[in-house]
């Protein structure tokens, strides 16, 4: 789990207006910030297979947002993808 204050900062970043934790894009940085957070936790302990199958999950989700928003508005998912880091 990411801390609140790790939330909240990706919230004002991202979110179109203050409170904004359900519009797509912030959805998705979260996401990534906990996929991130869980990438490192597997560094450490790699037989956590509990665990893992969460990642698959988020990353799915993630995937499905994505497209959602490429289909939606290509120039928001543009602009969130390289602010992300997500493609190169």
């Amino acid at each position: 789990m990411i801390a609140k204050v790790e939330k909240a900062a990706v919230v004002t970043q991202f979110g179109s207006h203050e409170g904004d934790s359900g519009s797509t894009e912030v959805q998705i940085a979260i996401l990534t910030a906990r996929i991130k957070e869980l990438t490192e936790h597997f560094k450490i302990h790699k037989k956590d297979n509990h665990s893992r199958l969460g990642l698959l999950k988020m990353v799915g989700k993630r995937q499905k947002l994505l497209k959602y928003l490429k289909g939606k508005s290509f120039d928001r998912y543009a602009t969130l993808i390289q602010e992300l880091g997500l493609r190169k």
